[in-house]
């Protein structure tokens, strides 16, 4: 079988671990500030505060741009739940507006019929790797003065105009196993705001500046210097993995038959960086019974996601359920990621096309 993804770890990040592991420093030192300096340097930004994980990271980087009990925050529904539920952990409440048909990402269009006196933010998702369009939605969160949280969980690396996803706002980042570049488990909040920075790292320590000294409710939101190790070790490969990640992409672009599935859109002021390859299976074909024949053929596949987050049921029982985005419940209908990770071989490739091409 042909997976879905697949981690690469080498002996680079297994040696660092060790190193950390027999050092008795465990528990954010200096491999966490390591981490944080050399991706806040990849991006360009003044600080990155690391976290436990890509949800931590969401939650955080909402309070410390002062979400709290009676906001609201505009997102959307087509995305993995946390990006939702990062609001709701704040007392805050999500509101939705779905997204474009080509790009899976919020449409900037339908923002300012959704902004309240009680909007406090926008939470663009950046899904499958392709950048949401951050100028328009930087220019009405202007206008509007409102908060940007970019959840860039699935977009290391990926830009806009030449600039990189997470840099627009508050940025959040995820190093789960399967994102493009991992630390076991993880995240991280990017930003040039020098206070959200602070209260950020507070957050995550029970509310510490000082060891034993607490301002403010905070958490332990932590990352130790063991997942630490393991993203020093994958950073410097990114633009490598990125790299593959594309070249993989286009050959499935240009070799996926066009009558069966409609292939990803990249605008060209963006780069897509392909956490994942997501295609549409185009009617008559059914996008399960898909998955089946393609998982016979040998080539594993994924649906993100089959069910938005309005209607799940966590959702629904808040009142949520009734609510209507017809662009997002066509995407769950149809949407179909492929393998596209960077240990994919040319055979990999040839055989998920040939599996494509015989539905």
């Amino acid at each position: 079988m042909i997976p879905m993804a697949k981690p690469l770890i080498g002996e680079e990040e297994k040696q660092e671990v060790l190193r950390v592991l027999g050092s008795g420093g465990l528990a954010q030192g200096s491999e966490v500030k390591a981490f944080e300096d050399g991706f806040a340097a990849a991006l360009g930004v003044k600080h990155a505060v690391a976290t436990a994980n890509g949800t931590t990271a969401l939650h955080l980087a909402l309070l410390a741009n002062g979400v709290g009990p009676g906001d609201e925050v505009i997102t959307v529904p087509f995305t993995f739940i946390a990006s939702a539920n990062a609001v709701l952990y704040c007392g805050a409440t999500p509101v939705f507006v779905d997204i474009e048909p080509d790009s899976f990402n919020m449409d900037p269009d339908l923002i300012e019929a959704a902004i309240t006196p009680r909007t406090k933010a926008i939470l663009p998702v950046h899904l499958y790797g392709n950048p949401a369009d951050m100028p328009r939605i930087m220019a009405i969160a202007e206008r509007h003065g409102l908060r940007v949280i970019e959840d860039a969980c699935q977009a290391h690396g990926a830009t806009i105009a030449g600039r990189k996803a997470g840099t627009f706002g508050t940025g959040c980042f995820s190093f789960y196993p399967t994102k493009n570049i991992t630390t076991a488990e993880g995240g991280i909040i990017t930003t040039n705001d020098d206070e959200v920075a602070d209260l950020a790292r507070m957050l995550r320590a029970h509310g510490m500046r000082r060891r034993y000294y607490h301002e403010m409710l905070g958490y332990n939101f932590r990352m130790t210097d063991v997942h630490a190790a393991i993203g020093v070790a994958q950073l410097p490969k990114l633009e490598e993995f990125t790299r593959r990640r594309q070249v993989n992409a286009a050959y499935l672009s240009a070799h996926l038959p066009a009558d069966k599935v409609l292939v990803p859109v990249v605008r060209p002021d963006v780069e897509h960086v392909f956490h994942q390859y997501t295609v549409r299976i185009l009617p008559p074909l059914e996008r399960d019974a898909v998955r089946e024949k393609l998982a016979a053929a040998g080539v594993g596949s994924e649906v993100y996601y089959p069910l938005p987050v309005h209607r799940q049921q966590v959702y629904r029982d808040r009142g949520y359920g009734d609510l209507c985005f017809p662009v997002t419940e066509e995407a769950t209908a149809q949407v179909l990621s492929l393998p596209v990770h960077p240990a994919l071989t040319e055979q990999d490739l040839a055989a998920v096309v040939a599996a494509v091409r015989t539905l």
